[in-house]
C-alpha cells in the first residue's frame, strides 16, 4: 500500500516547526511565547497527521503499509519508510505524547526556550524515524541520532549533576550501538542490501546469527535498559527535566523492545532460541532485583526509574517467549508503560515545580492540600501496579501467559515481581500523600492547575479506556505478530529438521 508522502510528512513537520522557531528574533518574552505556541501547534498537527496515517492503515494486513521508497546513495542505502501493526502504535504514542510534553514544559522551562523547543521537535522526528525506517542504515541513523537531543536536554535543562548524567547516558547507549553497527555491516556484506523487508526473508547461517544477535543485543539491552546495563537510567531520569523524563521513559526505552521484535526474533531465530534462557534469567533478575532496589530509594524519580527497569523485564520476557500471547503482551506492555510512566513523571514534576526537591521525606499529607493531585497520582500508581481495569494489568497478564507456556518457573518468579511492584508503588504513595502535614512549607502548596490537568487527563483516560477495552491495540498488531511468530517457528523447525 503506497503512502506516497504521509510518513515523510510526519517526519518533516517537526523540522519545519523547528526552523520557524529558529528564525524567531532575540530572546524576549514575546519570542519565548511564540516559540512555545509554534512547538505546540507543530506537535498537534503532527499528531493529527499520524491519525490520518492510522485511518489509512489496515490492521488486517500483516505486511508493511504506507510504504515510501526513494534511492539514496546509489541504491546502496534506501530512503524507505513504512509501518506495520507492530510499529504503528509506537508512532501514535510518540506523536500523542509530544504535545503533552510541550504543555508540561510551558511554565517550568524559562531559559533558552527557543533552543529547548527546537531540540524537542528534532527529537520527535528522530524518534518517529526509528519506528518507520525500512532500511537498516536509515534505522541506525535515527536510532543513534535520538541520543543527541536527549543528551542536550539532560545536559542543558537538567538539574544538579546533569552533565555527568548526560555523558553517562550518551556513552552507555552509544557504546552498545557501535556493536550493532558492526553487525549491520556484516549483514550488508552477506545479503548485499540494507533493505529490512529483504533482510527479514534472508536466512543467515546459524553461526553467523549468534554474532549478529549479540551485536544487536548489546545495543537494545542498553537502550531498554536490561539488568545489569541499566545504571545510566536512574541518573538520567533524576537530572532530566520533567518532559525529558517523560519521553525517555515513554518512547526512548521502547526502541530496545521494538528492536528485539523487529530484528532479533525474525532475522536471527536460531540465535534467539539459543539465548532465550539468558534473556529469561536477566528478565527475572531485572523484575525482582530492581523492584527491591526501588523499595530502598529516597528519591521519587529514582524509585519510578527503577520501576521502569522492572517493567521492561516483563517486556523482554514476553518477547523471547516467542509466542502470540508473549509478543502481544510485550507490545501492549510497552504502550501501557509509555502512558503510565509518562504520567508518573508528570506527577513528580508537579510537586517538584512547587518544592524543588525529589526527596520523598520532604513531603507527606499532600491529600489535605492537593486532593485533585492525590486522585491523579493514585490512578496512575494503581496502573503501575497492574490493577485490573488499567492497561498495566493487560500487558503483564499477557506476557506472563506467554511465558508460562514456555517456562512456568520464569512466569512464577515474574509474578512475584508484581507483588513487589505493589509494595514500592503504594509505599511511595503513602509517604507522599497520606499522613499529617508536618513541614511548614507544605501548608500553602497549591493543587493542580488547569495546564497540569490538561497534561494528565488524556493519559488517565487512555489508561482506563484501554484497560477495560484492550482490543483495539491487540487487533492493530495481531496480524503482524502472527506473521512474525509463524516465520520464527518455521525457521526454527527447519533448522532442527536439517540437524543444525
Amino acid at each position: 500500500m503506497n503512502g506516497s508522502w504521509i510518513l515523510s510528512g510526519i517526519l518533516a513537520l517537526p523540522l519545519v516547526g523547528a526552523l520557524f522557531i529558529l528564525l524567531l528574533p532575540g530572546d524576549s518574552e514575546a519570542t519565548k511565547r511564540n516559540a512555545r505556541w509554534i512547538a505546540l501547534f507543530t506537535t498537534l498537527i503532527t499528531f493529527a497527521l499520524s491519525l490520518v496515517a492510522w485511518s489509512r492503515f489496515d490492521p488486517a494486513q500483516p505486511g508493511f503499509q504506507l510504504v515510501e521508497e526513494r534511492d539514496w546513495f546509489s541504491h546502496a542505502i534506501l530512503y524507505k519508510l513504512g509501518v506495520d501493526g507492530i510499529s504503528m502504535p509506537f508512532v501514535l504514542l510518540t506523536a500523542f505524547l509530544m504535545p503533552i510534553c510541550i504543555v508540561a514544559s510551558w511554565t517550568p522551562i524559562q531559559t533558552r526556550v527557543k533552543e529547548y523547543m527546537i531540540t524537542f521537535l528534532v527529537m520527535e522526528t528522530l524518534m518517529v524515524g526509528v519506528f518507520v525506517a525500512l532500511d537498516l542504515v536509515l534505522f541506525y541513523l535515527f536510532f543513534e541520532g535520538g541520543l543527541i537531543p536527549m543528551f542536550i536536554i539532560i545536559g542543558v535543562w537538567g538539574h544538579g549533576n546533569r552533565v555527568y548524567a548526560a555523558f553517562k547516558f550518551f556513552l552507555y547507549t552509544f557504546t552498545g550501538s557501535v556493536l550493532m553497527l558492526l553487525a549491520i555491516m556484516a549483514m550488508y556484506w552477506t545479503a548485499g542490501t540494507t533493505d529490512i523487508t529483504v533482510l527479514l526473508k534472508t536466512h543467515f547461517p546459524a553461526n553467523m546469527q549468534t554474532w549478529l544477535w549479540l551485536g544487536f543485543f548489546a545495543s537494545f539491552a542498553v537502550k531498554m535498559p536490561m539488568w545489569p546495563v541499566h545504571t545510566w537510567l536512574p541518573d538520567a531520569h533524576v537530572e532530566a527535566p520533567t518532559a525529558g523524563s517523560v519521553m525517555l521513559a515513554a518512547v526512548l526505552l521502547k526502541m530496545g523492545g521494538y528492536g528485539f521484535i523487529r530484528f532479533s526474533l525474525p532475522m536471527f531465530p536460531d540465535a534467539s532460541l539459543y539465548f532465550t534462557p539468558l534473556i529469561f534469567a536477566l528478565s527475572v533478575i531485572a523484575i525482582i532485583y530492581t523492584s527491591l532496589v526501588a523499595l530502598a530509594q529516597e528519591s521519587m524519580k529514582k524509585l519510578i526509574a527503577y520501576s521502569s527497569v522492572a517493567h521492561m523485564g516483563f517486556v523482554t520476557m514476553g518477547i523471547f517467549a516467542a509466542n502470540t500471547q508473549g509478543v502481544q503482551g510485550a507490545v501492549y506492555q510497552m504502550i501501557s508503560h509509555g502512558l503510565i510512566s509518562g504520567a508518573l513523571f508528570l506527577c513528580v514534576g508537579v510537586v517538584y515545580d512547587r518544592m524543588h526537591t525529589y526527596d520523598i521525606a520532604a513531603y507527606g499529607g499532600l491529600v489535605q492540600r492537593m486532593p485533585l493531585y492525590a486522585v491523579a497520582f493514585m490512578v496512575f500508581t494503581l496502573g503501575n501496579v497492574g490493577l485490573p481495569g488499567t492497561t498495566g494489568f493487560i500487558g503483564e497478564f499477557l506476557t506472563l501467559i506467554g511465558t508460562f507456556q514456555i517456562n512456568n518457573w520464569v512466569a512464577f518468579l515474574g509474578t512475584f515481581g508484581i507483588i513487589l511492584s505493589a509494595c514500592y508503588a503504594l509505599y511511595l504513595y503513602r509517604r507522599i500523600i497520606f499522613g499529617v502535614i508536618e513541614k511548614p512549607n507544605l501548608m500553602g502548596i497549591a493543587d493542580l492547575t488547569g495546564r497540569e490537568i490538561a497534561t494528565l487527563l488524556p493519559l488517565g483516560l487512555l489508561m482506563l479506556f484501554y484497560g477495560v477495552h484492550p482490543q483495539p491495540i491487540i487487533d492493530a498488531s495481531a496480524a503482524s505478530i502472527d506473521q512474525l511468530i509463524q516465520g520464527f517457528q518455521h525457521a526454527v523447525t527447519a533448522t532442527r529438521t536439517a540437524g543444525l
